[in-house]
């Protein structure tokens, strides 16, 4: 009898032990490829989650398409959080734009993450200063297809200008600046956090400089979308002769609305009660401002505002 009881007492211990393992939910981030910013930002997210969420969440960053798949894939559970920016996650709450034939997404706002900034960028004696005297150039667009690309096809038509304007090259970021010091295009373009490795690259042996937006523009590009907005990047960044004002974007964490209240709010605990950690392992993670959580284009998620209405 004995013998019966301690069996049952060690299987019973073994069955609780297995339990307590299996309390732990795997959630999945879209992230993007593994050359863009966004994949270190989720693996050092899902990190938090994994080390202060006592053992309840589980977290894994996964490669994707990037900021315009990463809604599509939220829709489709493919994933249940993933990283975006203000624009695109506008128009997937809507249907609008990429996501016209996947209709209205039912997704929610987690968190502001660090901003994405359109670079214009050529060398420092190039004779283009302002977005117009791109006409007739040969510019480096960023691949097709990319991010890059949108905020070019929403700013030309505010110049009165279209693409076929000037000579497009549609180039990988690397490739893109690779021909900027080459010679080979006059002007290079990247929607991205900042430093940009590109960017970086392309500064170490040469000196570049931003274009400029003409007078008022910059102010009409922000009120035509309310997604945007200007970001300063000081001049130390790149080495070029002074800050730059350009227009940027902030990215930002998503959620389907169906995900537990609970669980979203003990994920953004775990991120945003340990910022400086977060600070610490990811450079672009020094550009979040929690603040801006609150002035994102689409609304919280019922478990982020808990959070950030304290």
């Amino acid at each position: 009898m004995n013998k019966l009881i301690k069996n049952f007492l060690a299987i019973t211990s073994v069955a609780m032990i297995a339990s307590s393992i299996a309390v732990a939910e795997e959630y999945r981030i879209g992230t993007a490829s593994l050359g863009g910013a966004f994949y270190p930002i989720g693996q050092s997210i899902s990190n938090l989650v994994n080390k202060h969420t006592d053992g309840e969440i589980s977290m894994v960053p996964v490669v994707t398409g990037g900021s315009v798949q990463n809604p599509r894939l939220i829709h489709s559970g493919e994933v249940e959080i993933a990283i975006t920016n203000n624009n695109l996650g506008l128009l997937a709450t809507k249907g609008l734009g990429p996501y016209k034939k996947t209709g209205k997404i039912e997704m929610s706002a987690v968190a502001a993450l660090h901003p994405s900034v359109l670079h214009m960028i050529v060398l420092a004696d190039s004779d283009i200063n302002t977005i117009e005297d791109l006409k007739g150039k040969k510019v480096a667009v960023g691949p097709a297809g990319g991010g890059t690309l949108g905020f070019i096809n929403f700013l030309l038509p505010l110049h009165d200008m279209e693409m076929d304007d000037m000579t497009p090259s549609f180039l990988s970021y690397s490739d893109g600046f690779s021909q900027l010091t080459d010679g080979n295009v006059d002007a290079a373009f990247a929607l991205s956090g900042y430093p940009a490795g590109a960017v970086m690259q392309a500064s170490a042996g040469n000196k570049l400089k931003f274009i400029s937006f003409s007078a008022g523009m910059l102010d009409k590009a922000t009120e035509a979308n309310k997604a945007f907005k200007a970001v300063t990047i000081p001049a130390e960044v790149y080495g070029t002769e002074g800050d730059a004002t350009v227009i940027g974007v902030n990215n930002m964490l998503i959620a389907p609305n169906s995900m537990s209240a609970d669980v979203v709010e003990k994920i953004v605990a775990a991120v945003f009660d340990h910022l400086d950690e977060f600070k610490a392992e990811n450079s672009n993670a020094k550009q979040i401002d929690p603040a801006a959580s609150l002035s994102l284009a689409i609304p919280l998620h019922e478990g982020a505002a808990r959070y950030f209405n304290k």
